[in-house]
């Protein structure tokens, strides 16, 4: 490494290391007023090191709200949402890519424009259509189901899958492979990387969902984790040391993961970046 690159390096470090820090730092926050008293969280000065309340805090959180059967709930449905979802987004984006149709082009462009929609503009219509003309209420099926078709799945699965060597697939088909064959055995695990990024970007995205699951989901022992959360918030009180504890539970050991797959993440974002 020649001088100058080292002294890039240097400073870019000596710029970001604080703009992390200033990142993290709510992060901290969160996992200190999780574990001292309530009055103490708007005390002043506001408390740095982690106390030993967090116990305490977290018996109260699951007297509130049943806090470990919300977690599960939690874990359940975006589990299945993500495994359905990657199933009809790579199906959907693997046509896209490698079958002509008539209106493919017309299709695929309706399909990204629906990521141009705010979601607050179709969320009544989607309720009255899931949740009256359905009858899905109460069920895990309606909160699941309006959400299976990502249209940023379709597309980023489009973009992997534009990046296999057509050869490759047409090398298959002479050897008498089927379409199913070829796309389960061949082209799916040629972007398994890809596949594990969109996996991950659409379990959080179900995982910290708060305003659909609280529109179909009226039961409390049904209730996800973010629902469990927000019933917290009352109107002559607030468990700020429940809502911390349960915040600590849904955000530590994700970030613990991603911080030990970063790298297969950012693989599998870059995967379809150029194409062959």
């Amino acid at each position: 490494m020649n001088r100058g690159r080292f002294w890039g390096r240097l400073w870019l470090h000596v710029l970001m290391t604080p703009l992390a820090l200033l990142w993290l730092a709510p992060l901290w926050l969160m996992l200190v007023f999780s574990t001292v008293p309530e009055r103490e969280i708007f005390s002043v000065p506001v408390p740095l090191i982690p106390g030993d309340h967090f116990l305490e805090n977290f018996r109260d959180l699951q007297a509130d709200t049943n806090f470990l059967r919300t977690l599960w709930n939690s874990v359940a449905v975006s589990g299945i949402y993500t495994l359905l979802s990657l199933l009809l987004t790579s199906m959907a984006g693997y046509a896209f890519a490698r079958f002509r149709f008539f209106g493919r082009g017309a299709v695929f462009t309706l399909v990204i424009a629906t990521l141009t929609i705010p979601y607050f503009v179709v969320v009544i219509p989607q309720y009255i259509l899931v949740a009256r003309e359905f009858g899905l209420t109460n069920s895990y099926v309606g909160v699941v189901l309006p959400l299976l078709a990502s249209s940023l799945g379709i597309f980023f699965m489009r973009q992997n899958f534009l990046s296999l060597p057509q050869s490759l697939l047409d090398a298959a088909r002479v050897d008498g492979a089927g379409e199913y064959r070829i796309f389960f055995q061949i082209a799916l695990p040629l972007v398994s990387s890809a596949m594990a990024a969109l996996g991950i970007i659409l379990f959080l995205t179900a995982w910290n969902d708060y305003l659909w699951p609280l529109l179909i989901l009226t039961q409390r022992d049904m209730y996800t984790a973010p629902v469990a959360l927000g019933t917290l918030l009352g109107l002559t009180r607030v468990s700020w040391g429940g809502i911390m504890v349960g915040a600590v539970l849904m955000t530590v050991p994700f970030l613990v993961l991603f911080l030990f797959l970063q790298r297969f993440f950012v693989a599998g974002i870059t995967a379809g970046a150029v194409k062959d």
